[in-house]
């Protein structure tokens, strides 16, 4: 299928890595100049040698003028701006219930995962409006649906951005800038083993997805082909949460 992306560009937050990383590539192979946005610099030079053409920036997504600056410095080299996608994440705690979990815990999972987009999409809206047919794909999980012991934090900022990603379609209905979010379940990244470990990989009893599945969801939600998915997503979670617990 062709996408229709040749010629157009992007910013990528969280691209030093797991799916960041991979979006950035897929976005590049279909054509799109990318502009990727982390907070660190050496996973991030990594991404910029993948991605030909590209332009890396340092930025923490947490801090409201390193993200004025690292935009602004993205929307100036690309001279336009069509996509965001954001995949900036953290997990937090994880098995911790929330009497272990402190404030500050707590604050930082929601900084990075929905301050974050909100900070980023806030600086960027400018110019997605001048772009004809500007879309912004937000990363959630599938821990917007459905819950895990001891994640909390996590579980309750994927659905708050999943809700924003609603919220921000409706509000942008007239500008011609489309909102749409990818859920996945478990995926193959740093984050993930690091919260599971190695071990769990290697001897899974679960299923699970790499970066570059998650990427092409992302690619073709940002894609003019997808022109008539808005304030929804896809959710691939393997059809988990579509079973009933009934006992039949």
């Amino acid at each position: 299928m062709e996408l229709e992306l040749q010629g157009r560009t992007a910013l990528v937050t969280g691209a030093a890595s797991g799916i960041g990383r991979a979006v950035a590539r897929a976005l590049a192979a279909e054509g799109v100049r990318v502009a990727l946005l982390d907070r660190d610099a050496a996973g991030l030079a990594g991404t910029a040698a993948l991605c030909p053409g590209s332009v890396a920036v340092v930025a923490d997504v947490t801090d409201e003028g390193s993200v004025a600056a690292g935009v602004d410095r993205a929307i100036d080299v690309l001279g336009a701006l069509h996509t965001v996608v954001c995949c900036a994440g953290i997990s937090g705690p994880v098995g911790s219930g929330i009497e272990q979990t402190s404030l500050s815990a707590w604050q930082a999972v929601f900084a990075v995962n929905v301050t974050g987009a909100f900070l980023v999409l806030r600086r960027a809206l400018p110019a997605l409006r001048k772009a004809p047919a500007a879309s912004v794909v937000l990363v959630a999980s599938d821990s917007a649906y459905v819950a895990s012991p001891g994640m909390a934090a996590y579980c309750a900022s994927k659905a708050a951005l999943v809700q924003f990603g609603r919220a921000l379609s409706v509000d942008l209905a007239g500008d011609d800038v489309r909102v749409t979010t990818v859920s996945p379940s478990i995926v193959d990244t740093p984050m993930s083993r690091g919260d599971l470990g190695d071990d769990a990989f290697a001897a899974r009893s679960f299923p699970v997805q790499s970066a570059d599945e998650v990427a092409a969801h992302v690619v073709y939600l940002a894609s003019p082909r997808a022109a008539a998915v808005n304030g929804s997503g896809i959710l691939s979670d393997f059809g988990f949460s579509a079973r009933s617990g009934f006992p039949a």
